[in-house]
Protein backbone atom coordinates (compact mmCIF):
# COMPACT_ATOMS: atom_id res chain seq x y z
CA UNK A 1 0.00 0.00 0.00
CA UNK A 2 1.62 3.27 -1.33
CA UNK A 3 1.98 6.26 1.38
CA UNK A 4 -0.27 9.15 1.21
CA UNK A 5 1.45 12.01 -1.08
CA UNK A 6 -0.05 15.07 0.90
CA UNK A 7 2.04 17.92 1.74
CA UNK A 8 1.55 21.35 3.88
CA UNK A 9 3.79 23.99 5.29
CA UNK A 10 4.00 24.38 9.14
CA UNK A 11 4.53 28.19 9.92
CA UNK A 12 6.36 28.69 12.97
CA UNK A 13 4.22 29.67 15.94
CA UNK A 14 4.23 33.22 16.75
CA UNK A 15 5.60 33.19 19.83
CA UNK A 16 8.45 31.77 18.51
CA UNK A 17 8.65 34.65 16.10
CA UNK A 18 8.53 37.63 18.50
CA UNK A 19 10.94 35.29 20.45
CA UNK A 20 13.50 35.78 17.57
CA UNK A 21 12.87 39.03 16.39
CA UNK A 22 13.75 40.21 20.24
CA UNK A 23 17.05 38.07 19.78
CA UNK A 24 19.87 37.98 17.15
CA UNK A 25 16.78 39.11 14.34
CA UNK A 26 16.88 35.29 12.61
CA UNK A 27 13.90 34.40 11.63
CA UNK A 28 12.62 30.70 11.64
CA UNK A 29 11.21 29.10 8.70
CA UNK A 30 8.15 26.84 7.99
CA UNK A 31 8.89 23.49 7.53
CA UNK A 32 7.26 21.25 5.35
CA UNK A 33 5.22 18.15 6.43
CA UNK A 34 4.85 14.50 4.84
CA UNK A 35 1.68 12.39 5.54
CA UNK A 36 3.14 8.87 7.06
CA UNK A 37 0.14 7.35 6.95
CA UNK A 38 -1.23 5.16 3.88
CA UNK A 39 -2.98 6.60 0.89
CA UNK A 40 -6.87 7.11 1.03
CA UNK A 41 -6.41 7.25 5.24
CA UNK A 42 -9.69 8.66 6.48
CA UNK A 43 -9.23 12.35 8.71
CA UNK A 44 -6.17 14.30 8.98
CA UNK A 45 -3.04 13.47 7.97
CA UNK A 46 0.17 12.95 9.92
CA UNK A 47 3.68 13.41 10.84
CA UNK A 48 5.25 12.25 13.45
CA UNK A 49 7.68 15.63 14.70
CA UNK A 50 9.69 14.42 18.06
CA UNK A 51 9.50 11.10 20.55
CA UNK A 52 9.30 11.59 23.97
CA UNK A 53 10.77 8.29 24.99
CA UNK A 54 9.81 8.80 28.91
CA UNK A 55 5.98 8.53 27.99
CA UNK A 56 6.05 6.98 25.19
CA UNK A 57 4.80 8.93 23.12
CA UNK A 58 5.50 11.50 20.33
CA UNK A 59 4.47 15.11 18.86
CA UNK A 60 2.32 14.91 15.73
CA UNK A 61 1.24 17.39 13.51
CA UNK A 62 -2.20 16.67 12.16
CA UNK A 63 -3.32 18.42 9.43
CA UNK A 64 -6.55 19.34 7.10
CA UNK A 65 -6.70 21.71 4.74
CA UNK A 66 -4.81 25.10 6.04
CA UNK A 67 -5.05 24.13 9.51
CA UNK A 68 -2.45 22.08 11.62
CA UNK A 69 -2.49 20.76 15.36
CA UNK A 70 0.28 19.75 17.91
CA UNK A 71 -0.53 16.34 19.54
CA UNK A 72 1.14 14.10 22.09
CA UNK A 73 -0.37 10.67 21.05
CA UNK A 74 0.47 7.34 22.16
CA UNK A 75 2.46 4.78 20.11
CA UNK A 76 0.40 1.85 18.22
CA UNK A 77 0.98 -0.95 19.94
CA UNK A 78 1.42 -3.12 17.18
CA UNK A 79 4.34 -5.68 16.58
CA UNK A 80 5.23 -6.70 13.05
CA UNK A 81 4.15 -10.28 12.53
CA UNK A 82 7.23 -10.61 10.02
CA UNK A 83 9.52 -9.81 13.44
CA UNK A 84 9.61 -7.73 16.28
CA UNK A 85 9.39 -3.89 15.07
CA UNK A 86 6.22 -2.35 16.19
CA UNK A 87 4.38 0.24 14.56
CA UNK A 88 5.72 3.48 13.93
CA UNK A 89 2.15 5.23 13.73
CA UNK A 90 0.15 6.65 16.59
CA UNK A 91 -2.83 4.88 18.64
CA UNK A 92 -5.58 4.48 16.83
CA UNK A 93 -4.07 5.62 13.17
CA UNK A 94 -6.94 5.05 10.24
CA UNK A 95 -4.62 3.20 7.57
CA UNK A 96 -2.41 -0.02 7.37
CA UNK A 97 0.34 -0.42 10.27
CA UNK A 98 3.79 1.37 9.17
CA UNK A 99 5.25 -1.68 7.56
CA UNK A 100 2.41 -2.18 5.29
CA UNK A 101 3.18 1.18 3.57
CA UNK A 102 5.58 1.83 1.06
CA UNK A 103 6.91 5.18 0.15
CA UNK A 104 6.58 5.51 -3.46
CA UNK A 105 9.63 8.24 -3.67
CA UNK A 106 12.13 5.72 -2.03
CA UNK A 107 11.01 2.88 -4.36
CA UNK A 108 11.39 5.29 -7.26
CA UNK A 109 15.39 6.28 -5.76
CA UNK A 110 16.35 2.13 -5.17
CA UNK A 111 14.50 1.19 -8.94
CA UNK A 112 16.83 4.50 -10.19
CA UNK A 113 20.09 3.39 -8.31
CA UNK A 114 19.03 -0.77 -8.79
CA UNK A 115 19.51 0.82 -12.46
CA UNK A 116 22.99 2.60 -11.89
CA UNK A 117 24.80 0.24 -9.65
CA UNK A 118 22.82 -3.56 -10.33
CA UNK A 119 25.66 -5.03 -8.36
CA UNK A 120 24.97 -3.49 -5.14
CA UNK A 121 21.41 -4.54 -4.84
CA UNK A 122 18.87 -3.46 -3.10
CA UNK A 123 19.08 -2.00 0.24
CA UNK A 124 17.84 -4.91 2.58
CA UNK A 125 20.28 -6.88 0.89
CA UNK A 126 23.39 -4.93 2.95
CA UNK A 127 24.79 -3.61 -0.65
Amino acid sequence: MDQCTAVTLLPPPEFVLRLAAAGDGSRPEAGHLLCELAVGHDGDHAMALWDNDANRTAVWARWSGGRATLSELAWCGAIDPRGEDACGLFAGHPSAHDWSIVDPTLVAVDTFLAGERPRLGPYEGGG
